[in-house]
């Protein structure tokens, strides 16, 4: 951006732009700004009347002030990331192997996406709605089950394909799968997966199970392709 745009970008203060999470409305900043400026005028006005109570308005006073001032309330964001989790970090997976097997018939497999459950065990299914898109169900535990949409966004012919999940998704979720053709006849498989935990009630839930564990077990259900797709021959 050159100097004479980066001077006319608005700025609402340093504090504002150094605030890394935005979790208070318009109207709560307005009230937050409001009452934060009354109680600090009011611990100013005893400092030497009520030093105690004094001190305890000031702080408060200004709790709120930087509320209202930069958008961002700490104890909220504290109490959302327990609950809710609304600014989790996706899941990045990637992984890849060699499967003896000729390249159509590893990527024909694969592209038929209702066969990911037979070898990926976090899948419970996967239903083809036409053939570019599919409704995807996870079950976790008990009853609780997780159903999204997803499309298929880019494909070659026993090359790649990419798909993506369809906006309001229960789970944000992408992949790309590439197939090469090895010396030996074989298929080398190269994966990439990326899902992010939704916010709302069962936000805290899935941050748990999104984590570094579950990548490893998406990683171990994709190295199983290897064993099924060969013992198909």
């Amino acid at each position: 951006m050159d100097q004479e745009h980066e001077m006319d970008k608005p700025h609402a203060g340093f504090l504002y732009d150094n605030t890394t999470v935005i979790n208070v409305s318009r109207t709560g900043r307005i009230i937050s700004a409001a009452a934060g400026a009354a109680l600090v005028y009011a611990g100013l006005h005893d400092v030497g009347k009520k030093p105690l109570t004094s001190l305890g308005r000031l702080l408060a006073g200004g709790y709120l002030l930087y509320r209202g001032i930069s958008g961002n309330c700490p104890l909220q964001a504290i109490v959302e990331d327990k609950l809710h989790t609304r600014h989790a970090r996706a899941v990045n997976i990637r992984t890849s192997m060699v499967v003896n097997a000729p390249i159509a018939d590893v990527y024909a497999y694969w592209r038929q996406l209702d066969h990911l459950p037979a070898f990926m065990g976090h899948l419970h299914d996967v239903e083809l709605l036409d053939d570019k898109r599919s409704h995807w169900t996870v079950k976790l535990v008990g009853d609780l089950a997780l159903e999204w949409d997803a499309e298929i966004v880019d494909e070659v012919e026993n090359d790649f394909f990419g798909w993506r999940s369809l906006n309001g998704s229960a789970v944000s979720n992408a992949g790309k799968v590439r197939f090469r053709e090895t010396p030996e006849g074989g298929t080398e498989v190269l994966v990439t997966i990326s899902y992010r935990p939704p916010a709302g009630y069962a936000g805290a839930g899935l941050a748990r199970l999104l984590n570094p564990a579950f990548a490893k077990l998406v990683r171990d259900d994709v190295k199983n392709f290897k064993q099924h797709m060969e013992s198909l021959y």
